[in-house]
């Protein structure tokens, strides 16, 4: 081994025994290139790949001084030997191959023509991680989503730029471009196994409600998810049935049509709201069952929160976030229902009411149904602001009748209205006021005919 390595080996060694990886880039092929300048007035330079930033670097080697070479972070001359000092981590969503910085932009200047071109150096491999969220992509305002050089090559080097070109394509609403989009479709797998979830998630958190159907489409598409969530890619396979038993495609397909609707209809802007309408129909997966010629999905609300939390647990969704869509989740069919005021009551005091209330617009809009039920609830909303004792009468018709001695008739009616009318303006508070109410009101009544 040359003196040179011995050096940087050594180097290594004082930033292993401090607490920090280090090692000797390519070692075999560094000693190649000090051994191609035997004869030549050029200074040996040795590539090290090590842990800690710049300024720890600066701290352990008090003659260190920063470095202008690309990806560089630092450079320290000893004895007539310049070593360079790289960053040791490649990025986590590359290619493992990749994980080991091999060839730095120093090395392959220094390299002769003829081993450039027998090794097919074109570009370096273990770059640091880019940090701006557009690079590697062409710009885009040729009309379409582009990675920058060989799409297959870029990607292998940062498989999150996948899922970063469909947040793009789905937030600008522009294509993706065709050699981008098969090197996207080829990687589906590599993405799933060297992308973590959370990585994934933070992209997902970055497209904004409006566009997440574009961007679960594009998922799919790309079949990515489903190695991502594979139960909402399995409701492409599950018939989609409205009210009056006619087929309308299939669940993903109206799940995706919800996911435009609800914050076209209801809150604008409402990222959770719409990922808890990508899960509404979830359970319909497990709860699917073909009987007399219909599909049915009974309680498929609440097998799919249960689904639900499953899969942002997978995720790993924030807990508070997590409950809150599971809640949306569980309760979505709630108005789909007929209500009376006590049920109304009962749904306003589960909470989240307006989410709820624009997940089942939606979804009605989505199967083309009967708003027949949503109308009356809505119309029963601001009934449900009222005091409970001030939505019926404190005598019914038998009491009226029983106190006045009159005969069933429409004049019972009109006096128990009269009644309820009263204790809603603060009239009568109590029983013994409404028998005086109804004994004067049928007095009058009576004087009147």
């Amino acid at each position: 081994m040359h003196q040179a390595l011995k050096e940087a080996v050594s180097i290594c060694k004082i930033l292993l025994r401090n607490g920090y990886d280090a090692h000797v880039i390519n070692a075999p092929l560094q000693e190649l290139l000090i051994n191609a300048r035997q004869g030549k007035n050029v200074p040996i330079t040795i590539d090290i790949a090590c842990e800690p930033d710049a300024e720890t670097l600066f701290k352990l080697f008090p003659q260190a001084t920063p470095d202008d070479v690309v990806h560089a972070i630092a450079r320290l001359e000893e004895n007539g030997i310049l070593f360079r000092f790289h960053p040791l981590e490649a990025n986590i969503a590359g290619h493992p191959e990749l994980s080991l910085l091999r060839v730095t932009q120093g090395m392959a200047e220094r390299m002769p023509p003829a081993m450039r071109r027998r090794m097919r150096i074109s570009g370096i491999d273990g770059a640091a991680p880019p940090n701006d969220a557009y690079e590697g992509f062409a710009d885009v305002t040729d009309g379409s989503i582009r990675l920058l050089g060989l799409p297959d090559e870029t990607l292998r080097h940062n498989y999150l730029l996948a899922i970063r070109a469909l947040r793009f394509a789905a937030n600008f609403d522009v294509p993706i471009e065709p050699n981008t989009w098969m090197a996207i479709v080829r990687a589906a797998i590599p993405v799933l196994d060297y992308v973590p979830a959370t990585d994934i998630m933070e992209e997902w958190r970055k497209v904004a409600a409006e566009s997440m159907h574009r961007f679960v489409k594009l998922l799919y598409d790309a079949h990515i998810l489903q190695g991502l969530i594979p139960e909402i890619a399995g409701l492409a396979c599950v018939v989609q049935q409205n009210d009056k038993g006619e087929i309308n495609g299939n669940v993903l397909e109206h799940t995706l049509k919800c996911m435009r609707l609800y914050p076209e209809e209801g809150p604008h802007y409402d990222w959770l709201g719409t990922m808890a309408m990508l899960f509404h129909d979830v359970g319909k997966l497990y709860t699917a069952e073909y009987f007399d010629g219909r599909w049915t999905y009974y309680q498929h609300h609440r097998v799919g929160a249960k689904v639900t939390r499953r899969i942002l647990r997978r995720l790993h969704f924030d807990l508070a976030d997590t409950d809150l869509i599971c809640h949306l989740v569980n309760q979505h069919m709630r108005f789909h229902f007929m209500m009376t005021d006590r049920g109304i009551r009962r749904f306003r005091a589960m909470g989240e009411t307006a989410r709820l209330i624009a997940m089942a617009r939606a979804d009605l809009l989505s199967r083309e149904d009967s708003f027949t039920s949503f109308n009356h609830n809505m119309k029963y909303l601001g009934r449900a602001e009222m005091p409970e004792q001030l939505l019926e009468p404190l005598l019914n018709g038998n009491e009226i009748m029983e106190v006045t001695n009159l005969s069933p008739g429409p004049q019972v009616g009109t006096i128990r209205d009269a009644l309820l009318e009263a204790q809603q303006n603060g009239l009568i508070a109590d029983r013994e006021g409404a028998i005086d109410f109804v004994r004067g009101y049928a007095a009058r009544e009576n004087a009147a005919s």
